[in-house]
């Protein structure tokens, strides 16, 4: 199998693609509502023809599991919510100040490629980090993106000391993505202690703040765009993403009110 370092990393869409919409949410986005949000818009990408969308946001802090989250692996059952999620991974750590895109691509649009797309979210990720001269890294054997800690004793193996500054969880239907990257800008890092982040232990967590960069949440934004077009191709707008998670949320409102009248 080919190594995600030789992977062609370019995403680029069809011709005749619209530009994919960017936007940006904020506050504190509830957690529900935003898988509510994805599934329509998946929904209608596929089945509409809608834009594709990367959306930006911050989560109250809370704990997410993957379809491949060992329970174990969650330390303190009480610290956080706890949400069940169809992505992939394990368990994931969400809180302000950290950049989550969620990212609705339509790869059918792109490329039907699921090693290869993970292997482009990295070099996104990485691609943002450089603006701010900070060398993001994968590991083949761990997804997601890497900074080296020489400033620490190295690992028991001898090896450098690392810290994991990005994580990726995406699931995939009908070749429409959903879930996406959460970056560490600047969140609590003790609040990835009720886990063990992605179910890896040895390693620690970092965010760019921690790293010594006052980066604003803007500054990381306009990076993190920028890194996008390289990659995925055209981006338009920057408005908050308001209408759809208002609709979303009666959705789910209206729900729960029709259990509760029904149990």
């Amino acid at each position: 199998m080919i190594e995600r370092n030789l992977l062609e990393a370019s995403f680029l869409p069809k011709a005749d693609t619209r530009p994919v919409e960017w936007s940006i949410t904020p506050g504190l986005t509830d957690y529900a509502t935003a898988l509510a949000v994805m599934d329509a818009r998946a929904v209608a990408i596929r089945d509409e023809g809608a834009p594709e969308l990367v959306w930006l946001v911050e989560h109250p802090p809370l704990y997410t599991a993957g379809t491949s989250a060992d329970p174990k692996d969650l330390i303190d059952t009480e610290r956080f919510p706890v949400f069940a999620t169809g992505r992939g991974g394990e368990y994931t750590y969400h809180g302000p100040g950290q950049r989550v895109a969620y990212l609705m691509l339509d790869l059918k649009r792109r490329r039907e490629d699921v090693r290869a797309f993970v292997a482009a979210l990295e070099a996104w990720i990485i691609g943002s980090l450089d603006r701010f001269n900070v060398k993001g890294e994968r590991r083949e054997d761990r997804v997601g993106v890497w900074v080296a800690r020489p400033d620490r004793p190295p690992l028991p193996d001898g090896s450098p000391a690392e810290d994991k500054i990005a994580a990726i969880g995406i699931r995939l239907r009908r070749w429409v993505s959903l879930h996406g990257i959460a970056v560490n800008v600047e969140p609590d890092l003790s609040h990835f202690g009720g886990i063990v982040p992605c179910g890896i232990t040895g390693y620690g967590v970092t965010s760019l703040v921690d790293l010594g960069l006052p980066v604003s949440m803007t500054d990381y934004d306009s990076a993190l765009r920028a890194a996008f077009e390289d990659i995925f191709g055209q981006t338009e707008g920057a408005g908050a993403y308001i209408e759809p998670i208002s609709s979303a949320m009666a959705t789910t409102n209206a729900l729960i009110e029709t259990s509760e009248t029904t149990s």
